[in-house]
């Protein structure tokens, strides 16, 4: 063999690969690649590298000019070894491999290529990567992984009857063929065994790839639907292997779905041919494309098409109030909409739609950030037209026709094999029945079809908890986000994900597009990205506390207890004969079933937590996060993150901490004593809470389950805990003020909505009450209304009025802080009366001490109470509320000049109903009145309430003939909807602001940052300048004039509105307008002519607002209190005038401009003042 030179390595790599290439396309005879040949090409590509990799690479730096990538030399050696049917473990184990660090390298190539976007059969190369990282041969590679050292999570178990007949009877007693005995076993859910072999793979690729944060991101993201097939394919196999026959899967559910997949293949495959070859046929005779259906069921594979049906059938049992199935129109769209998603899925990673940036730069959003996200939409646009598919939104129509298809023969092909035994012969027969049926119900008097479930596949679901099926796919990040750049492109990097949550809802789609268009959504892209670029650690001491509790089975906190500690209801003996016993123990033991799921349902949930903690517990891992349609942030991932409650939060610890400093101290303190459940206090008083309490603090770090447990009695227990041992761990340090605290210190909003208020209103007692204006205590706005209300129970003491005397004595001295809390809170988002009185009737009926046959009344006279004390505190918050409900109102109610001759044409009958009768003209304005309320932050976020009355079309399927809503028809707003929801959408939308706001001043300060809505997250030693950013921030969002501004936005949106004077006849709306009592007369006249224009069908007139009170002024208005009083004193109409009168206000408009009303004047109260105030936020 000739000698290689060193010098010459070059060239006889160079050489290799040109060997190589002529052995993969056939031009050697007789050689055909094998496992060697491939192990020796990835060893030389390892160590020496590819020729044609590292030209692209100098082309690439000395070229600014964009070319196509080229396609890693790794990633073609697998594509392959797949094409070759080569093992890829024999690859790496091949005896040419000359040392382990090689083959370690070599097994990190194959799976880096199984990362890569564009290849061909992406499940494959998913697989070869799990193969790689799990196969034993290869050990001697993996990195050593510290959670082998961490107690294994004890998973939620689940009863399932099984049949007990042991292989050893099987085997030696053939001839007996026992009948098979029940007996009760635990299993884990269907659910979690996906999450828990999601995550048992994450785990594998985290030790071959420690470094390669990226790479274990993409295959992260891998396909729940992926998962669930492998999961359900392995218990077949096993089912097989194990030799057990059909009958012994009766109880299985998952072996249930792997039959029925297998069939629903073969079906699927057949049928899809044969309407392919119809639909061709007939297709000139099709006026339009409408009604073809296979060019969608040939998006995917069959085998998807199957599972996805399944599952998600499985999931909607139970759904829409159907107690062992579902409605059919709700299965058919929603298997139609997931095989929508799971195509776009696929698009997004076969396209690459995600836009490609350094990853070292993920989510960093810098000073001079804000300019490239232009280029970087520019880029995204760009892939998006090569893909243009991709947006394309499927109608209703669609979406139902799929839906048919698939859920008609899963129908037909499902079946399960029953099995019983006759009492009198002693034989057992077994029978196949249908495991889906189609029938129809009647719900609340209209006749509805619904899919059933068999009665042993709603007993599996029921043991399974399907419908709780977590997707893996939403997991946290091990790697920043991709920055937003687009309203569907950021956040994760393969999977597609939306900027907003709007759900059907196509105007504010529109709105938003039009919006990023025109560079108007820079700001919050920002906002989103500095939220998501926060970097994250599991809490590693709190977590094994908490895997100990949850492991042990006992109720700490918010784990619940593997065991429901409630006995069930004894059955009593005057049953049989009293019907009111029997009443009363079926409602005691539908009670405790309640509660039993509901303990079981919660239990899953921690256990995802747990699990999932379990898994990133030594990654730094980050939270991708998108809005809502009013712009308040969540993050993406569901099951662990800080918006969750104490258990997930005391989980959750920041990647890096910083020195605490003083000051830092000082809050740390202050922080542990508001989560024991002491924030009413000065914040000297609460430092002096917890310096008194340092052994019992010491106590609970060290000892959290064998110590006298001081935490546990904590508002918020798991984080207590958290603070605790961060608390000792500095003190405890060489230097407390040098300790590095990664704890998130909060600084929380006092009851901020009416922060809000206040400071809109410039209401000078309500900013006190709420901590805007200077104090040297902190105000409670709960215990002040509480206060007052007992003042005014003390006067109804000695009342003349029996009844409020009664009243006054029952709730004398019980109307403590925590019965008026939730109504006060509630007050800023519209709480009525009933809602009110609901409320306390729960609160009062937990405390035991007032008579049940008095709770009901006793709440309604408390809630009077109440709504009245609150009404004269917060007199300015009312009167901005009325504002924008009554401007929500009129909006809704309007209609677009150019549509009203349109809505005043008279329509003849259609169709071949001859007798239909002509349509009023109020009944076509309604259909007019499509205008919702949608206004602009002061971000530029655009902002459309989404609620409109459900229009339903009817489409004629194989199943039934299916009524549903398609969000991309226009169909009329909700306006009670539009009115009663505009005040808190508005004010959820104004602290949104200010969070993005402040979010963006902590990144440019440095200062890292989190946030659930109201309460702001920092570090211990950022505390200070947080503070005082969040009032900075407040006062510029407040110190512009934020009501004058939507305001002018309503004027210049809708000055061509019009509102018909019919719809404004009614008693409700004449009462806000202020008619009935003479104020919306006075408002209307100062219009510049006094009247309002009319419109008709053929001409214009005037009518005189003056008419309009006087027939207003003689109907009735509806009051607050759910009782109906005349407005004015006169006589009465009869419905014959009533009738008149509304005949004369059809065809008639007035502009909507002329309708909003005056802006509540402003009070003295001056925002800045709260620079000055310690408890604004605290």
């Amino acid at each position: 063999m000739v000698e290689r030179e060193p010098l010459k390595a070059a060239i006889w790599v160079d050489d290799f690969y040109d060997y190589y290439n002529l052995a993969l396309t056939g031009q050697l005879p007789n050689v055909i690649p094998n496992a060697s040949t491939f192990a020796l090409a990835l060893r030389v590509y390892v160590t020496q590298g590819h020729p044609d990799e590292e030209l692209a690479e100098e082309g690439a730096s000395s070229s600014s000019s964009s070319t196509a990538p080229t396609k890693p030399f790794n990633v073609t050696i697998l594509e392959n070894i797949v094409k070759y049917g080569v093992d890829p473990t024999e690859v790496i184990t091949d005896r040419s491999v000359p040392s382990d660090e090689i083959a370690g390298d070599m097994v990190r190539a194959l799976i880096r290529a199984t990362t890569y976007p564009d290849v061909e059969d992406r499940t494959t190369f998913r697989e070869i990567a799990l193969t790689l990282a799990r196969a034993q041969q290869l050990g001697r590679h993996l990195q050593p992984d510290a959670l082998d050292a961490v107690e294994p999570v004890i998973p939620v178990m689940v009863e399932n009857k099984v049949c007990r007949v042991t292989l050893f009877v099987r085997s030696f007693l053939p001839v007996l063929n026992p009948a098979p005995q029940e007996t009760e076993v635990q299993e884990v859910p269907f659910n979690l065994k996906v999450l828990r072999d999601h995550l048992e793979g994450a785990s594998y690729f985290r030790r071959m790839l420690p470094s390669d944060q990226l790479a274990r991101q993409y295959l992260l993201e891998r396909s729940v639907l992926d998962i669930a097939s492998e999961r359900l394919k392995r218990v077949a196999e096993q089912i097989e292997r194990l030799g057990m026959a059909p009958d012994v899967k009766d109880h299985n559910l998952q072996s249930w779905i792997w039959d029925w997949h297998q069939k629903l293949v073969e079906r699927l495959k057949q049928d899809i041919r044969k309407v392919r070859r119809e639909e061709n046929r007939s297709v000139r005779g099709l006026p339009d494309q409408r009604g073809r259906v296979a060019p969608f069921l040939e998006l995917l594979k069959v085998e998807k098409l199957s599972l996805i049906t399944i599952l998600e059938i499985i999931r909607l049992h139970g759904s829409g109030g159907v107690t062992d199935g579902m409605k059919t129109a709700r299965a058919l769209v929603s298997v139609g909409k997931a095989i929508e998603l799971e195509y776009k899925a696929e698009l997004s990673r076969k396209h690459g739609i995600s836009v490609n940036v350094d990853p070292r730069r993920r989510g960093e959003v810098g000073p001079g950030s804000l300019q490239e996200l232009h280029q970087r939409r520019i880029a995204a646009r760009m892939m998006m037209e090569d893909a243009e598919e991709w947006a394309t939104e499927w109608s209703q129509h669609i979406r139902v026709r799929v839906g048919a298809f698939l859920v008609y023969r899963l129908i037909e092909v499902a079946t399960v094999m029953r099995r019983a035994k006759n009492e009198r012969t002693g034989k057992w027969y077994e029978e196949e029945h249908p495991a889906f049926s189609h029938s129809y119900e009647y719900f609340r008097g209209c006749k509805l079809g619904t899919v059933r479930v068999a009665s042993d596949i709603s007993e599996a679901i029921a043991r399974d908890n399907l419908r709780d099926t977590l997707h893996p796919r939403h997991l946290p990040m091990l790697v920043p986000p991709a920055p937003w750049v687009n309203w569907n492109s950021g956040g994760y990097l393969t999977i597609p994900s939306h900027v907003m949550r709007f759900k059907d809802s196509v105007e504010q789609k529109e709105l938003l597009k039009k919006a990023i268009s025109e560079n108007k959504m820079d700001h919050i892209f920002a906002g989103l990205d500095a939220l998501g670029a926060t970097p994250w650690r599991i809490n590693r001491d709190v977590f094994e506390v908490v895997l100990r509790v949850w492991n042990s089975g006992q109720r700490l906190g918010k784990i619940p207890p593997a065991q429901f500690e409630v006995p069930e209801p004894e059955k009593l003996a005057e049953m049989e004969y009293d019907p009111a016993a029997k009443a009363m123990w079926i409602t005691r033991m539908k009670k405790w079933t309640q509660d039993k799921a509901a303990n079981h349902s919660e239990r899953c949930s921690v256990n995802y937590k747990i699990e999932i903690a379990r898994a990133f517990l030594n990654d730094v891992f980050y939270l991708p996060h998108n809005l809502d349609f009013r712009g308040r942030a969540y993050p993406l991932p569901p099951h662990l993150n800080h918006i969750g409650n104490d258990l997930s939060r005391g989980l959750l610890l920041f990647a890096e901490g910083k020195p605490l400093g003083a000051r830092g101290l000082r809050w740390l303190k202050i922080h542990l004593a508001n989560l024991y459940g002491y924030d009413k206090a000065t914040f000297d008083e609460r430092v002096a809470f917890v310096d008194a309490r340092i052994d019992e603090i010491r106590d609970s770090a060290k000892k959290p389950l064998e110590g006298r447990g001081w935490w546990m009695k904590a508002d918020d227990p798991w984080q207590c805990l958290s603070t605790c041992m961060q608390l000792v761990n500095a003190l405890d340090s060489a230097d407390p003020l040098a300790y590095e605290c990664p704890l998130p210190v909060h600084q929380d909003g006092t009851c901020n909505g009416l922060q809000h208020y206040a400071a809109l209103g410039g209401d000078s007692r309500g900013a006190a009450q709420v901590n805007l204006d200077v104090a040297e205590r902190p105000s409670d706005v709960y215990t002040y209304v509480a206060d007052m209300v007992e003042k005014r129970i003390d006067e109804d003491l000695q009342s003349e009025h029996a009844k409020d005397r009664h009243f006054a004595e029952i709730l004398a001295g019980k109307v403590a802080r925590k019965v008026v809390k939730q109504t006060v809170m509630t007050t800023v988002y519209g709480v009525t009366f009933v809602g009110a009185r609901e409320q306390i009737e729960k609160q009062l009926r937990d405390r035991g001490d007032v008579p049940a046959e008095d709770v009901y009344l006793a709440s309604a006279y408390l809630a009077r109470q109440v709504l009245r004390c609150i009404g004269d505190l917060f007199k300015g918050a009312n009167e901005i509320m009325n504002w924008l409900t009554l401007s929500a109102r009129m909006i809704a109610k309007s209609i677009p000049a150019d549509r009203v001759q349109h809505a005043m044409k008279m329509e003849g009958p259609k169709g071949t109903w001859r007798h239909v009768k002509k349509r009023g003209v109020t009944s076509r304005v309604r259909k007019e009145q499509m205008g919702a309320v949608i206004w602009t932050t002061l971000m530029g976020l655009p902002v459309a309430q989404p609620y409109r009355k459900v229009k339903r079309k009817q489409i004629q399927t194989q199943l039934q003939s299916v009524f549903i809503s398609d969000p991309n028809v226009p169909a009329e707003v909700n306006s009670q909807k539009q009115a009663s929801a505009f005040p808190p959408n508005f004010i959820h939308s104004l602290d949104a602001t200010h969070m993005l706001m402040t979010a963006l001043a902590c990144q440019d300060a440095g200062m890292t940052f989190a946030a659930v809505h109201d309460s702001y997250w920092t570090h211990a030693c950022d505390i200070d300048p947080m503070s005082d950013i969040i009032r900075e921030t407040f006062i510029r969002l407040h110190s512009t004039d934020v009501l004058a501004l939507l305001e002018k936005e309503f004027r210049e949106r809708y000055r061509e509105h019009r509102v018909p004077v019919v719809s404004m006849r009614t008693a409700s709306v004449l009462k806000s307008l202020g008619v009935l009592s003479g104020e919306a007369a006075e408002m209307m006249m100062e219009a510049p002519d006094g009247t309002v224009e009319a419109l008709e069908a053929d001409e214009e007139s005037r009518i005189d607002l003056k008419e309009l009170t006087e027939v207003s002024r003689r109907t009735k208005a509806e009051t607050a209190e759910e009782e109906v009083e005349d407005a004015e004193e006169g006589p009465k109409m009869s419905a014959a005038e009533l009738a008149e009168a509304s005949r004369q206000l059809e065809g008639r408009f007035v502009k909507l401009v002329d309708l909003l009303p005056r802006l509540p004047q402003k009070g003295e109260f001056d925002v800045r003042k709260i620079r000055d105030s310690l408890y604004f936020f605290s």
